[in-house]
């Protein structure tokens, strides 16, 4: 008898091969569709027929609009910069793909994330990083142990998205060249600043300032901008000016001539994936403090359900609001939010 998979179908390239595979591998796949009141079920169902799977439309529209919606414009009114996805996919797309695979008997769940499972020595489900450049377990690292253990990622060891457009095409299926979904799903023209304003978030302008609280100019409010940024500032000077801080007491976005750089930093609401790595205080790893490839030699200092990060050499712009994720070698620790 061939065993139950929820995956999740969004009507893309990624979902389509992941689906396909699965199939290949004796599973019973079963679809689900998450409608948040952004369309696209039409195409889910496309590609359903394609496969020749069913297709299950699980409703999330007013969850998702508290959950992740609203969190996203709290945090630019906090002059933080969030990535919803983080937020999301714990809280409601593994929520969703979980509920709707236990209703119906499945053991497992799947999505066409570009991400690896595995098992320690003990058998604890782990996280791990993808094959590809397209590593996706940064905005996955709150998932947990619990999901992670029953998660399936057939994509995680493709060596690139091209390689899973061309299995789309060998395969005959209809997706293969549909262009890359959006960043951020509920923005699809790219226009965060259009969406704060629409949504009543968009911060009023005040003033640009240097690190001694001299007026440089006026800024077109907080939201519009993030620390380590340095196009599109409109501030003539001596050098290239970048974003050192944010200051929403005051609004005012602060400047400089220096680029920024930190050794520490604060990380709130810390979840482990793999708790075991902080059970006895502070350990080493690698960080990542934003959703790229690159990652700093760091030791974490668990304090409570924060962390305090000491880097071994100082990183770049960590933003309030991103995650710091930690890392040993593939295998994802667990993260939390930059303070």
């Amino acid at each position: 008898m061939m065993e139950k998979v929820v995956l999740g179908l969004s009507g893309g390239v990624d979902s389509a091969v992941a689906a396909a595979r699965l199939r290949a591998q004796g599973f019973e796949v079963h679809g689900l569709f998450l409608e948040v009141g952004l369309g696209g079920v039409e195409a889910a169902q496309h590609t359903a027929d394609d496969l020749g799977i069913p297709l299950y439309v699980a409703h999330r529209r007013e969850a998702f609009e508290q959950q992740v919606c609203a969190y996203f414009a709290d945090s630019f009114r906090s002059a933080r910069t969030p990535n919803p996805c983080v937020v999301c996919n714990p809280l409601i797309k593994f929520r969703a793909l979980t509920d709707y695979a236990d209703e119906i008997g499945a053991p497992y769940v799947a999505t066409g994330h570009y991400a690896r499972t595995g098992r320690d020595a003990e058998g604890r489900a782990l996280l791990l990083r993808a094959r590809a450049d397209k590593d996706q377990t940064y905005m996955m690292h709150r998932l947990p142990r619990k999901t992670v253990a029953r998660c399936i990622f057939p994509l995680g060891e493709a060596e690139n998205k091209a390689e899973v457009r061309e299995n789309a095409r060998e395969i005959g299926l209809s997706v293969s060249d549909k262009p890359d979904s959006m960043d951020i799903c509920f923005i699809p023209d790219g226009d965060v600043h259009g969406w704060l304003d629409r949504h009543g978030a968009a911060c009023p302008p005040g003033n640009f300032v240097d690190e001694t609280g001299r007026v440089l100019g006026r800024h077109k409010g907080l939201h519009c901008y993030t620390v380590g940024q340095r196009k599109g500032l409109g501030i003539a000077a001596e050098g290239r000016l970048f974003v050192h801080a944010l200051r929403p007491e005051t609004n005012e976005v602060v400047l400089s001539l220096e680029d920024v750089f930190q050794k520490e930093i604060a990380v709130r609401d810390v979840h482990y994936i793999a708790p075991e790595y902080a059970e006895n205080g502070a350990f080493s790893c690698e960080v990542r403090v934003r959703f790229s490839r690159r990652s700093a030699r760091a030791a974490v200092y668990p304090e409570g359900v924060n962390a305090r990060v000491v880097f071994e050499d100082a990183v770049r712009a960590p933003a309030a609001g991103q995650s710091a994720v930690f890392y040993d070698g593939d295998v994802v620790i667990g993260g939390g939010f930059i303070e």
